[in-house]
């Protein structure tokens, strides 16, 4: 049965280049046997990659820096994502500005929402538009585990004759998960419990705070969509200074703005708290660095945290 689709805005841009490469590539190209997978976002390559090994090209859209509440493919994205064999997604609403393009481009390629298989009742709630849930899930490394397995389901799907495979390597990211999971409750057990405060941007570790003994505070809601008012900012300020909390934190992937304007506010009120450093929030760091994958980013943002937050002292 033909489907007719009618459009009633002009039809330009990516949503038209995707169009028209769905329409003259029946199948996704493949090399040498090779899966070519894209992901959204840095994190998921890292475990497509770890999980399918030597038999897959993985391809993130969203690099260093990028914030994927915002994020709006280019092109050049829906070119890859129209000659994938596989698109991971994380879902949840994480991919905002991305929907329309993902809800299109899964009529004829296999797309996964990779973290939209976690059971409701281990997921955080949050107000927007409905009945919706935090989907930072990345900063809870034992919730992250929930991942691999439609993971390895979404390769082995098109891959069946590597299905083994598959399972090793995840059998083998799943150890290493535990060991990080492990290694970050016991380097964050030198930060005393009344300097447990974790303040950034916008409220991306909630998952963080909950597995690892944190009140986390972000002067934005959980999406960037929209800018922090002088409501936030004020609401945060007074937390800081009741709480004398000895410093704050600015994330790559979010404008400092916000956090400056709480580390001037607070310091007109007395109070000198500092920026404890950077920490990756919504991307992972650039490719070759110690927060070029999972792992490394998990360790450098616990180092960081730790290392403002551990031997800080209260001035009187």
């Amino acid at each position: 049965m033909q489907r007719f689709v009618k459009f009633t805005t002009p039809f330009f841009g990516p949503l038209a280049v995707l169009f028209g490469l769905l329409a003259c590539t029946s199948e996704p190209l493949r090399q040498d046997g090779r899966l070519r997978v894209v992901t959204t976002t840095g994190m998921i390559a890292d475990a497509a990659q770890r999980i399918a090994g030597e038999h897959a090209d993985v391809t993130a859209l969203m690099g260093p820096g990028v914030d994927p509440h915002l994020y709006k493919a280019s092109e050049g994205d829906v070119r890859r994502l129209a000659e994938a064999d596989l698109i991971l997604y994380h879902g949840l609403l994480l991919e905002g500005a991305m929907s329309d393009i993902l809800e299109k481009i899964g009529r004829t390629r296999t797309t996964v929402a990779v973290a939209e298989n976690i059971p409701e009742d281990q997921l955080l709630d949050f107000s927007f538009a409905g009945k919706a849930y935090d989907p930072h899930v990345w900063f809870d490394v034992s919730l992250w585990a929930s991942v691999i397995d439609p993971i390895v389901d979404a390769l082995s799907a098109q891959r069946p004759d590597l299905r083994g495979a598959f399972e090793d390597n995840a059998a083998a990211f799943r150890e290493l998960l535990v060991e990080l999971d492990h290694w970050v409750e016991e380097s964050v057990a030198a930060v005393p419990d009344d300097l447990r405060v974790l303040v950034t941007a916008h409220d991306a570790f909630g998952y963080f705070g909950r597995r690892y003994g944190f009140d986390v505070v972000g002067i934005q809601g959980i999406s960037t969509a929209s800018e922090a008012g002088l409501r936030d900012v004020e609401r945060v300020v007074d937390l800081v200074v009741e709480r004398r909390i000895p410093a704050i934190f600015v994330e790559t992937s979010v404008s400092e703005r916000s956090i400056r304007a709480i580390v001037a506010a607070a310091r007109d009120r007395g109070w000198d708290v500092r920026i404890g450093g950077q920490l990756f929030s919504d991307a992972m760091g650039p490719a070759g660095t110690e927060a070029g994958n999972y792992p490394g980013m998990v360790r450098s943002n616990v180092e960081t945290l730790v290392g403002a937050l551990a031997s800080a002292t209260r001035e009187s």
